[in-house]
């Protein structure tokens, strides 16, 4: 893994402990690897590996753990930068092994890495369980992030052997840099390469799936027909170091190409046992800023002052184009469970039951008066609406920094906790005025059943938090099948 363990004196014993797992019998006097789990389908996974050092490698692999029947192609690794091996041709609902075939120029030799495993998509009515977490914001290191716990966080997510792991935004926050005028190829990267390091814990068995969140501002507003805009630089990191679905035989999703990246693979669809799953993205999809516009000082902003974003929220959301393909995946839907995951409600604002009832969520301005025909002509619905309609099981959403549990109209609305604050607040708790509530920081697990989901809330707590204990569970309860 791309650990540097001299940097986290306190990680000393874990992180050698994570990179010993990593390279198994070379772990001391071998490169580092990292690798991250991408895409799986029900008969391939994307393996991304990335090293240290210059290498030559592979992946062989197979149904079990002594045996490893297959192999991907070698190829050449470049220094910190990640190559995806591609396994194909695998078995449906099959739990499969493998292991990290590797040398420098000077071997004669492959070395090996430890054995992982990864599972292939799961048949309905087999059980399974999911994970995910809301915003990192490891830039806001001592306010609202700390490695240590996240570290911590990330092993508890290991140690449950979950089949994926969904990030809901806000994890790769470029504003930092735009404000400083910094946003280079290279400043943009490091954002997403230097994530690897905490997300290596779980990379390796567990695929990571990304949702955009406002502050990476992978979005539409900053597009000016160059490559060298944050937008396309945070949108082709993405896509660099973590392999993300594109529409396929197995994914559905955003078909649009942008000029300087390609697919952008920000919104998809999949299926998995008996629960299907639906990301949204609306900052990709609008012409103006959802949210804070890039580069904008947020400190001041919370005193009040104007960020430049639009305050006409009718000119933000998710596009015709993902609207009409939202609604054909829960029209087609015959899971018994849908859930669905947004950065937010509209993308902005705090809240969730709360602001569900406006714009082209809830239909209406904030004056009450209903005008979503004469706003979005080509709707049936709005969102909200939509998914009530269509029975979606749980809206999941990040943004606020707070685990909140509520309902409105048979829909559970479930905001997120952050991993790794460690001043363990409950932030903008003052904007949910109903549900239950609980404190950062943590991630959520989902048990797929047939007959049951149970959404379970895992605190993350490290020796010296003593006001607490690792993998309490701070609240959890259970939705039934959708009746269809």
């Amino acid at each position: 893994m791309q650990i540097e363990i001299s940097r986290r004196s306190l990680l000393a014993g874990f992180l050698l402990s994570t990179v010993s797992n990593i390279l198994g019998r070379a772990a001391i006097a071998a490169p580092t690897l990292n690798v991250i789990l991408g895409r799986p389908t029900q008969n391939s996974i994307a393996v991304s590996l990335m090293s240290s050092s210059a290498l030559t490698a592979y992946v062989d692999y197979g149904t079990s753990g002594k045996t490893f029947t297959s192999k991907s192609i070698i190829s050449p690794l470049v220094s910190n930068t990640p190559v995806v091996f591609e396994l194909k041709n695998l078995k449906s609902d099959q739990k499969y092994f493998y292991r990290i075939r590797y040398k420098d120029e000077t071997a004669k030799t492959y070395a090996i890495s430890k054995t992982y495993s990864f599972q292939t998509a799961r048949s309905a009515g087999k059980s399974f369980a999911f994970s995910l977490h809301g915003d990192t914001h490891p830039e806001r290191n001592g306010k609202m992030f700390n490695s240590e716990l996240y570290y911590v966080a990330m092993g508890n997510v290991a140690s449950q052997a979950n089949d994926f792991h969904i990030l809901m935004g806000d994890d790769f926050s470029i504003d930092p840099i735009i404000g400083k005028g910094q946003a280079t190829k290279e400043n943009v990267e490091k954002v997403y390469r230097t994530h690897r390091d905490w997300l290596g814990v779980i990379g390796p068995t567990t695929p990571v799936y990304l949702v955009n969140g406002n502050h990476e501002q992978a979005a539409q507003y900053l597009l000016d027909g160059s490559t060298t805009n944050p937008a396309v630089l945070a949108g082709n990191a993405r896509n660099k170091y973590y392999p993300q679905p594109a529409p396929d035989n197995f994914y559905t999703g955003d078909n649009l190409d942008v000029p300087g990246i390609g697919k952008l693979r920000d919104y998809y669809s999949w299926s998995w046992g008996d629960a299907l799953f639906i990301t949204l993205d609306p900052y990709w999809h609008s012409k103006s800023a959802v949210d804070n516009v890039a580069g904008t000082d947020q400190a001041a902003v919370n005193k009040g002052a104007n960020n430049g974003k639009t305050k006409d929220l009718w000119q933000i959301g998710i596009g015709d184009e993902q609207y009409a393909w939202f609604k054909s995946t829960l029209e087609k839907a015959k899971s018994k469970y849908i859930f669905v995951f947004a950065h937010h409600v509209m993308g902005t604002g705090r809240g969730a039951i709360e602001i569900s009832t406006d714009y082209e969520w809830g239909g209406r301005d904030p004056k009450g008066t209903t005008t979503f025909k004469d706003q979005r002509p080509n709707w049936e619905l709005p969102i909200h609406d939509l998914m009530v309609k269509h029975k979606v099981s749980i809206f999941f959403q990040g943004h606020d920094h707070i685990f909140v549990t509520q309902e409105r109209d048979g829909l559970i609305y479930q905001a997120m906790p952050n991993p790794a604050d460690d001043t363990f607040s409950m932030f903008n708790s003052d904007a949910y005025k109903s549900g239950t509530k609980a404190p950062n920081s943590g991630h959520v697990r989902v048990l797929v059943s047939a007959a049951e989901a149970k959404v379970e809330y895992f605190l993350a707590a490290r020796a010296k938090d003593t006001s607490r204990k690792n993998l309490t569970i701070a609240h959890s309860y259970s939705v039934k099948p959708r009746g269809i």
